[in-house]
This record gives structure tokens, sequence and C-alpha cells, in this order.
């Protein structure tokens, strides 16, 4: 026997919990939804991965009482280009706000919202995964791997792959690029500083967490084999030659680890169904929005679902997502290319830094667009 629901949620992560929690707060009843998940709770909240959490993706979570996170702040964003002149700096006070951005773990955004979830009273099943979609006229049906059905006006996937979409609208790329994950600790950093260099294979990003940073490293994928295959030391030597000596010398770096990056980004979903963070776009880290796009989707898709689960609604969802989606993943896919070796506008791209810089209102929009989105 069905068990029915106005909304299902695909998905535990960040995005997807962060939509139970706003529905409730926009008077929902707490047993008109479930979230599905195929991890158990205790599994994602010892994931590691770091994330950047932007101005407006804090108060998002603010809404539901999923704040304060253990986060480090981010003040400053200093942007360069290696071997060529410019930069850029970016600053909180320029903006008054009390951080740019924060720089926090997936397990520790997750450990938070799902308090706030149990709280509510909102019914989670996990570990379980959905084996079939059956979409109606009146209602979707989810069948469950142990045999269990569930039903629902709306499903939200909010994790994994995409579903119900039409492969010919979807943007994606592969950009030949390699992401190396790692933390890493410097003898000389400055508190609350985040970087962002350009280098011929793609940007390098350090991320101010706990006594050390953050790295995101993304190289051509031969290079990648390289730095993985290197003794500690000699990595921290690539590394130091690659960032410069603004932090010093790097002392010490946990495991690495590698992923390769692409874009895959779309309206997706159905009449009854639609998809939202990850499961709509997974986006080049050059500029750190991925999560942030997932939350304002959540944001905003609890706002329409509060009014109704119809088709309807969703409709109107796309439509009042379409401008910051759009805006934001040409943002992502732009960098990615521009700042990547092959771009012809190479030779241009230190002289844009530095107009940047020199420029207040092309800072301030820059900035705006980081912390909040297209809005």
């Amino acid at each position: 026997m069905s068990v029915r629901y106005d909304v299902a949620i695909c998905g535990a992560g960040p995005a997807g919990m962060a939509l139970a929690a706003l529905l409730v707060r926009r008077h929902v009843a707490p047993e008109r939804i479930t979230l599905i998940d195929a991890k158990p709770l205790d599994v994602a909240r010892d994931d590691p991965r770091s994330l950047a959490l932007s101005w407006g993706s804090r108060q998002i979570l603010e809404q539901v009482g999923a704040w304060p996170v253990p986060a480090t702040p981010i003040h400053e964003i200093h942007v360069s280009r290696k071997g060529r002149f410019g930069r850029s700096m970016i600053t909180r006070d320029e903006h008054q706000v009390h951080a740019l951005g924060y720089v926090t773990r997936y397990g520790d955004v997750v450990g938070v919202l799902a308090d706030v979830v149990q709280r509510a009273g909102i019914p989670a099943l996990r570990p379980a995964r959905v084996t079939n979609i059956d979409e109606g006229t009146d209602a979707v049906q989810l069948t469950l791997e142990d045999g269990r059905e569930v039903q629902a006006g709306i499903v939200v996937q909010a994790e994994g792959g995409l579903f119900g979409s039409q492969p010919d609208k979807l943007k994606t790329r592969d950009y030949g690029q390699t992401a190396i994950i790692a933390h890493v600790r410097a003898a000389q950093p400055i508190a609350h500083r985040a970087y962002e260099r350009f280098t011929d294979e793609g940007p390098l990003a350090l991320l101010p967490e706990d006594d050390g940073y953050s790295m995101v490293w993304c190289v051509r994928p031969e290079t990648a084999q390289e730095l993985l295959a290197l003794d500690d030391a000699a990595f921290l030597a690539r590394l130091g030659a690659m960032f410069g000596e603004r932090l010093g010398r790097f002392t010490d770096a946990t495991r690495r680890l590698a992923f390769p990056l692409g874009l895959n980004a779309g309206m997706t979903g159905t009449a009854r169904t639609v998809a939202i963070g990850n499961a709509a776009q997974t986006l080049h880290p050059v500029a750190g929005q991925g999560l942030n796009l997932g939350l304002r989707d959540a944001a905003v898709l609890a706002r329409v679902l509060a009014r109704g689960a119809t088709p309807e609604h969703l409709a109107e969802f796309a439509t009042l997502r379409r401008q910051d989606r759009d805006v934001t993943v040409t943002l992502t896919d732009t960098m990615a290319r521009i700042f990547a070796n092959t771009s012809p506008l190479q030779p241009a791209l230190g002289l844009t830094l530095a107009a940047i810089d020199l420029f207040s209102p092309a800072r301030s929009v820059l900035a705006e667009l980081m912390m909040y989105g297209r809005r």
C-alpha cells in the first residue's frame, strides 16, 4: 500500500533538507513531506568534503534555524593571474557584510540541517533507494528498492543524476580538466583571506579553513596524474611554484583526491517532477557556486510549493529560476573556459583584473553575483 505525500524529496543533502525545512517554515504540514536518501545519516554526517557557502546561503540557512554551522568566514578574496599583470581584491568592508562567504564541511551542514528536520517532525526514509518512477495524471508513484511504494503530488530530485530530462535541452561540456582536492597548510597564512589564482591549465583556489586552506587545483588530466604520483614534499614544492610566495612555504597536505570537471545543466523535469541542486546542475568549481545555486533553488521552490503542489506551480518555479540559473551557469562556464590555456583572450586577462580592481562598480557587480546570485 502506498503512502501519500504532497512533496517527496529524493536526496537528503543540503538542498533537499533545506527545501523540506523551508516548506515547514511556510506552514506546510511536516507529515505532508518526506525525504528519501540512499545513505544512512551517520555516513552523511561524516562526509569531510569542503563547501563554499555564500553570504546569501547563510541567510537561507538562518531562516530555518540551521545557522550557525562550524565554518571559517571569508573576509577577503584575492584574485590574480599567474605570470601576468593584474589582480583584484574583494573585501567584506566594501560590501558591508560580516563575511563574503564561509568555508565549511558537507557533513557539518548536513548534521545541522538533519537536526532541524528531525525537530520539525518531517519523516525521512533512509537508507532507501528509488528504483522506479511512474508519473500519472494526478500523482507520481515511487518504488523503493525494498518494495515499499510512495505516492506524491510533486517529486523533487535534489541529489544524483538528472531525471525526466531532454538531452537536447541540456547544456553539457567537458572542460578537459581534473580538480585536485586537499587540505594544505602554509608557513605564513593570512587569516580569512581566500585566493583564486588563474594558471595556464585552470584555476587554483585556496579557501581558509581551520588552521590551513581547502585547496582546489584544476589542471589537465595528465598533470593531475603527475601531481597525484608525487610525494608530499614534491607536491608542496609544485604548489608553491604555481601559487607564489604570498603565504610563504607550504608545509603540509592531506591525501589528495582527483575529480574530472564538466558542466551538466538545464531546466529538467516533467509535469510533476523537478530537479534542484546537484541533480539540476553540476558546475565547474571556479566560482564556488554549486551549493549556493542549489540552496537558492530550494528557497524559491519552497515559496512556490507552499501555495500548492501542482504542475502549474512547478512551471512557475521554472520561470522564476531561469534568470539566476542562466546567469550563474554562464558566468561559471565562461570563467572556466576563458581562464583555461586555450583561450585567445589570455593576453587581456591581467588587464581585466586590474580594471576590476580599479573600477568599484564592476567589483560590486561581481561580488553581488558571488554572494546572492542574480536577484
